[in-house]
């Protein structure tokens, strides 16, 4: 018999020892995130997945708040973060510090999510944009990568923070 885990049975690190351990090379970038729910989920994922750093652009709220902290479960206390007003200006400084701008978007040249391994480069930003509009083309511009995620159904589209899981994931994989 397969016997579910207790929550102290999981041996996860404490908030203390997780600020201070190695975090995987990887960036995140929101560009006008909406939706107080998807912000929290995009800390508590970057949390599970062991990410650098967010970037809160444009009109993406910033913690503390409520609606954030109630999907976020405190992950804004463990994941460091920033608030930047221009997401251009973000891209051209971390471009210029080597770091590989990965936007998560639909366009004409993309590298689908199975083929990653491929991408050149030691560190990445991921960008995720607005939940109806999703990135802006100066985005785009600034990219070295366009990553689209297969679909097969009807719909073009995931939510935002459905849509981080997946390829947070995919780009944990690279640095485990």
């Amino acid at each position: 018999m397969n016997r579910k885990l207790k929550l102290w049975e999981l041996n996860r690190v404490s908030d203390e020892e997780f600020k201070q351990q190695r975090k995987f090379p990887v960036i995140i970038v929101l560009d006008d995130i909406r939706s107080l729910n998807n912000i929290g989920s995009f800390f508590r994922t970057a949390d599970a997945f062991n990410v650098e750093k967010i970037y809160l652009c444009g009109i993406t709220a910033r913690p503390p708040h409520r609606e954030i902290h109630k999907t976020a479960l405190g992950a804004t206390e463990t994941i460091e973060w920033e608030g930047r007003a221009s997401i251009d200006e973000l891209l051209t400084e971390l471009k210029a510090q080597g770091i590989k701008v990965c936007t998560v978007e639909q366009a004409e040249q993309t590298t689908f999510l199975q083929h990653i391994d491929q991408l050149e480069g030691e560190k990445f930003a991921l960008v995720f944009g607005n939940e109806v509009d999703g990135v802006r083309q100066s985005v785009i511009d600034h990219s070295d990568y366009i990553i689209e995620i297969p679909q097969f159904g009807t719909k073009h589209s995931l939510n935002v923070s459905v849509c981080a899981g997946v390829v947070m994931w995919e780009f944990a994989k690279r640095f485990m």
